[in-house]
């Protein structure tokens, strides 16, 4: 018993830190004054965030940066790359710029005028990626202010439609706490056209809408789904479909569409959620935070 206390103490912990490291990845993160607020020693913060993720503070930090900075060099045309590398929590474009060809083995500023696509056939090339049948600039868009809420979470890592047994959880946590009216979220924060497959970073969410609650289980870490403007696309379909979406989204529809991305990752509300539908089919919205040129 005092094991699982404790796990879930530190499952606490580096979840916590992984939702401050995604919202505040535009700042320099200061790990002593974390580790401090978290009355935490800064070398068991790393050793425990590391048994839980599966990687090192600072490599996620890095390796966050620069999938944010990859998929704005694409979307934001109009921002230079010292405004991306400035969005991105660099303190200097030179360091950027090193950090960014020692990952994709790339200047940003090849990729920007099409390198990224050079990249990404090559990412394609090593996996099955089947075709989409649907006619993406044919769904129907919205504009939306979205209003912050609470959700409730478990991470992954990878992008796979083999998620049943997740969201099987957040559906048994559910029923266990009694919540009647909900919503389903899944978070995709990394653009599976430039990051592999299995080292994109999901979230499935849950976000309770019963005007009384009474959680008895709250073992599940919580995050903000955080105020911002969104243009949203609805969609039915399966699950490659998305990963269909995101590509166009953010290689054909954003770049020319007078909007440019933020650090905000995109989402889906799901209707119906194929990943406890025997069908395998979903209906939802996805939404892709942004800002007006």
């Amino acid at each position: 018993m005092h094991k699982k206390v404790t796990n879930l103490k530190h499952s606490k912990i580096a979840n916590d830190l992984m939702s401050y490291i995604y919202d505040n990845i535009e700042t320099d993160i200061n790990l002593d004054q974390l580790s401090y607020d978290m009355h935490i020693s800064k070398c068991h913060l790393h050793k425990l965030f590391k048994e839980q993720m599966g990687t090192a503070i600072y490599e996620t930090i890095k390796s966050i940066r620069l999938q944010k900075a990859s998929n704005i060099l694409i979307t934001n045309k109009y921002s230079t790359i010292t405004e991306v590398s400035n969005m991105c929590g660099y303190s200097s474009q030179t360091s950027f710029i090193r950090a960014f060809k020692q990952r994709f083995g790339q200047t940003p500023k090849y990729w920007r005028k099409g390198g990224y696509k050079e990249y990404s056939d090559k990412l394609f090339d090593e996996v099955e990626q089947k075709e989409s049948s649907i006619d993406f600039s044919s769904l129907e868009q919205g504009l939306v202010k979205v209003v912050p809420r609470m959700a409730y979470y478990i991470r992954q890592r990878g992008y796979s439609p083999n998620y049943k047994q997740t969201w099987e959880k957040m559906i048994a946590w559910i029923y266990t706490n009694g919540i009647k009216q909900y919503e389903q979220i899944g978070i995709y924060h990394d653009n599976p056209t430039i990051t592999p497959l299995e080292d994109c970073r999901y979230v499935a969410c849950v976000v309770p809408r019963d005007e009384e609650l009474n959680l008895v289980n709250t073992n599940l870490p919580a995050l903000e789904i955080q105020e911002c403007l969104c243009v949203t696309f609805k969609i039915e379909g399966k699950h490659q479909d998305i990963l269909n979406l995101i590509q166009w989204v953010y290689h054909e529809w954003l770049p020319n569409s007078g909007y440019e991305t933020i650090t905000i990752p995109s989402y889906m509300i799901f209707e119906t959620n194929h990943f406890v539908k025997e069908d395998g089919v979903f209906k939802g919205i996805y939404h892709v935070p942004v800002k007006y040129v």
